[in-house]
Formats: structure tokens, C-alpha cells, sequence
């Protein structure tokens, strides 16, 4: 088994080879803490838990970093008064760094509700600043970039006229790329309008600031990833992920910086994953389709007929690969959580089969499991994993209503299999609501009823209460362990 990655630097699968052998350096942007994390972000970040959690699983020892923006976004290079956290500050009547603290305890705490591991490091741009500055140092040394009225600015066409290649990720030309740049106020500081901030003069009203060789200024949104992702993973590492939509300018200009800096290409792997859309529509707060993440698990929102447990989402998200658009919809979430209960009662089921020996089995095991990793190994393909899990699914309850057997070996098997997939590579979780356990406990009671009629030949009754429970959507299996339900 070969894991191959898709490469948005080339547009192909290739042969995953790491640097060094055994081992992956992963760098995911992180979160700009200036407002709630929203349910498109948890999607990315969800994909790479997902990805982190394969490549462990698959036997790599890896150094996950991901990056906590905290100062320095720009929602352009023109006016410093488009600074997120600047404008934050001021809505809310908050210090800066109460505004950061507010909304990274909200990330974590998001991420936490659906099940995210954390990485092995979550660095600050704030805490980074001297880094940024010797970085900033070093371009200008090298003449890849300039200061103009305390500002310090890349260079794009110097450094494409050295033969570098501005614009290859996202395949953009470099004469388009100018003569759509709009006229923004600032730009006059600038050699080029497609030049970008390395570090920008700070006004008198702006809160955020620090010294540096070019007076008091703050970094630029690009320069803080290049200069964590280097101090972490080094020069060139692995795997650099991110959304979609951060593979211009940001992940371009990442690029730059590092070739320009270090002369080598930063990143052997970038990988990205597509957007989340809802009802057929990009989500918006202007338009009104918008959802947060505790607002859909909590059903406090105008769009979902319920609330949806944290792993139900999961599992919604995970049945589409990360590189694809991803529509969430009632229809999507009800069935996402049919699906999910019933992947989770085969689970159940399982722990209560009895192994019998002397009969062969029509389900290869090893060639199921084969299918499951050939799916992890084709650049995490979380859907047809998924897809070969219901496999087994179908098997179980076979196994349960006694039209199939299984050896006590392949049972063992079977198990620790499909628990390491389910819960350790997909991430999902058993849910356990006092809803749940007041449903198992009245259907025991029903259960016991049906089993006492069934022994006194009261065939009628018992077929009754089948027959009602199949109605609502509950089915009943008869074992040789007993009697189990299945909701469908």
C-alpha cells in the first residue's frame, strides 16, 4: 500500500515520500481569533484532524503544527484601519488581547465539542514578532523586498525577474495578476500594486505595536506562517494545509517568502480543503445563511427541524472527501444521523456475536480491511472508507439474525478493526444521551414482554408489539444472545 496525496502545487496524486523516513511535518493555518469560529472553518479543521488521525494510524510519527493569527490581519495593504482585530476592538469595546483571549477560548472549545485532537504545537503570531522581524531583515538583505514610509514591502516583480515564479500554486499569470489590482489608498508606498506587506507602519489610533528597525509597526498576515512553519518544521517540511480559499494570496505569498529567503521551495505537499455550503448556497451573514457551530448542535437556528449531536455532524462531514464542496441541508443531517446510529448499533451488535468455528465464512475479512486502507491510502478518501464500513455493517447484522458465522479469530479481528477506524482514524463518538438510555430502557421492557408472550404461545401479541415498533421505525433481532433493536 502506497499513500498518495493530491498535490494543489502540481494538480496530481503523488507517491507520498516524507523527508525524512517515518516522519511528517504538518503545518495547518489556524484561526484569526477575532469573532466566532464558523461551521466552514470547523470543516477545514475537522479534514485535517482527519488527515492527522490517518497518518498516525498509518504508522507516522507526526509534528502537527497549526497557528493561532492573533495580531496583523489585513484585509488588504492599503489602510491599516481593515485590521480584523482593530476593528474588533472597536465594536466591542475590548482591549486586543481580550478580544484574542474571547474567541481562542471559543475555538478550542468548538473543537473540543467535536471531537478534534490537538496539535503538537499551536504557536502565536504575537509571539513570534522577533522571528518576523529578522525574517523582514533578511528579504530586504537579499532585495526581495523594501521599505517605503516604515512600511516594508515584498517585492512580486523582482522576484519573478530572478526566474521565480509568482502565482504557481494558484496558476494565476503574473500580468493579470497587476492589472487587476485595484487602486486601494496606500498603495502609492508601494514599487508594485501586487506587492505585499511584510510589515506595516503603525498609525496613532492602532493599539497593536511593536518596535522594529523600521519604527513602530506589526506583521503582515503572510510573513507570520512562514516564519512559524520554518522555526518548527524547518526550511522545507512536508505537509502545509490550509482552506480553499487561502491558497491566494496567502499560501502564494508563503511561498515566495520562503524561496526568496531560504532558496529552497517551503513545502513538498500543500493540500486544501474545499468549502461548506448550505442549502445549495455559500453561507453568508450577509445574505442570511448562516449558521454557527453551537447553534446547529444546539437546534437554536432557522434551518434544521433539530438539534444534531457534535458526532452526528462529524460524520456528516467526513461522508464527503475534504477537496470536495461539501451542502449541508436538513435532508443531509437527518439522514447523516440514520447512518450514524446505525453504524453505531452494528458496533453494539458486534460485542454480542459468538464466534463458531466449524463454519467458513462467506465475508474476507482481509480483503475488506484491504479495501479500507487502500480508501485511507488514496489521499484520504474519508466517503469510500465510510462506504466499505456499512460493508461490514451488513455483514454484523447477518452475523446477528444467524445467516452468516464468523471464527473467533476474524471476530477478534473484526473488532479491533472496526473500532480503530470508527473511533480512532474517523474520530467518531458513541452517543450517550439521557433521550438514548431512556429509549433502551422502555424497549427492554417491551423486549421482556414480547419474550414472555412468545413463551406462553402468545404469537399474536408478540407479532403486535413487532409489528408496532417496526411502524415507528424500531426493529427488533432475534440472536442467539437475545433480542436487540435497530432505529431506522
Amino acid at each position: 500500500m502506497q499513500l498518495k496525496i493530491y498535490n494543489s502545487l502540481t494538480g496530481e496524486k503523488e507517491i507520498f515520500k516524507p523527508i525524512l523516513e517515518g516522519n511528517v511535518g504538518m503545518y495547518v493555518c489556524g484561526p484569526t481569533v477575532y469573532s466566532n469560529v464558523h461551521l466552514g472553518n470547523v470543516r477545514t479543521f475537522l479534514s485535517f484532524d482527519f488527515i492527522y488521525r490517518s497518518l498516525t494510524h498509518l504508522g507516522y510519527k507526526v509534528r502537527y503544527v497549526r497557528n493561532i493569527t492573533d495580531a496583523g490581519h489585513l484585509t488588504d495593504d492599503g489602510d491599516v484601519n481593515n485590521d480584523r482585530f482593530v476593528k474588533q476592538t472597536r465594536l466591542e469595546k475590548l482591549e486586543p488581547m481580550e478580544i484574542v483571549q474571547k474567541y481562542t477560548v471559543d475555538f478550542h472549545k468548538v473543537l473540543d465539542m467535536f471531537n478534534l485532537l490537538p496539535p503538537n504545537i499551536e504557536p502565536t503570531a504575537t509571539g513570534h514578532i522577533v522571528e518576523q522581524i529578522e525574517l523582514t531583515q533578511k528579504l530586504i538583505e537579499k532585495g526581495f523586498a523594501y521599505e517605503s514610509n516604515g512600511s516594508v514591502y515584498f517585492d512580486v516583480l523582482e522576484y519573478n525577474k530572478r526566474g521565480l515564479n509568482y502565482g504557481e500554486l494558484s496558476k494565476r499569470n503574473i500580468e493579470e495578476l497587476f492589472a487587476n489590482t485595484r487602486d486601494l489608498d496606500g498603495q502609492g508606498e508601494k514599487k508594485n500594486p501586487q506587492d505585499f506587506a511584510l510589515w506595516k507602519k503603525a498609525s496613532p489610533a492602532h493599539i497593536m505595536r511593536w518596535n522594529s528597525p523600521w519604527g513602530e509597526g506589526f506583521p503582515g498576515w503572510h510573513l507570520e506562517c512562514t516564519a512559524m512553519s520554518t522555526k518548527y518544521l524547518g526550511e522545507t517540511f512536508d505537509i502545509h494545509g490550509g482552506g480553499m480559499d487561502l491558497k491566494f494570496p496567502h499560501h502564494e505569498c508563503e511561498i515566495a517568502q520562503g524561496k526568496a529567503c531560504n532558496e529552497v521551495s517551503p513545502v513538498n505537499y500543500w493540500m486544501h480543503a474545499n468549502m461548506l455550503t448550505m442549502n445549495s448556497q455559500r453561507m453568508s451573514k450577509s445574505t442570511g445563511n448562516y449558521i454557527l457551530p453551537m447553534q446547529l448542535v444546539s437546534g437554536e437556528n432557522n434551518f434544521f427541524e433539530k438539534p444534531f449531536h457534535p458526532s452526528i455532524v462529524r460524520f456528516c462531514f467526513l461522508q464527503a472527501h475534504y477537496r470536495s464542496v461539501l451542502d449541508i441541508s436538513n435532508d443531509a443531517m437527518v439522514a447523516s444521523e440514520k447512518g450514524f446510529i446505525r453504524l453505531m448499533e452494528a458496533v453494539k451488535v458486534l460485542n454480542l456475536i459468538t464466534p463458531d468455528n466449524e463454519k467458513e465464512s462467506a465475508f474476507n475479512l482481509e480483503e475488506w480491511k484491504n479495501k479500507c486502507y487502500d480508501a485511507l491510502a488514496d489521499d484520504f478518501n474519508s466517503p469510500i472508507l465510510i462506504a466499505h464500513l456499512f460493508e461490514a455493517v451488513k455483514y454484523i447484522f447477518a452475523l446477528n439474525d444467524q445467516k452468516d458465522t464468523i471464527s473467533a479469530i476474524d471476530l477478534e479481528d473484526l473488532k479491533s478493526t472496526l473500532n480503530a477506524l470508527i473511533f480512532d482514524v474517523l474520530g467518531l463518538q458513541m452517543v450517550e444521551e439521557n433521550n438514548n438510555e431512556k429509549l433502551d430502557q422502555t424497549l427492554k421492557v417491551l423486549i421482556e414482554l414480547r419474550n414472555q408472550a412468545r413463551k406462553s404461545k402468545n404469537f399474536a401479541l408478540s407479532d403486535q408489539i413487532r409489528d408496532k415498533l417496526l411502524a415507528e421505525g424500531i426493529e427488533l433481532k432475534d440472536g442467539r444472545e437475545g433480542t436487540t433493536y435497530v432505529l431506522n
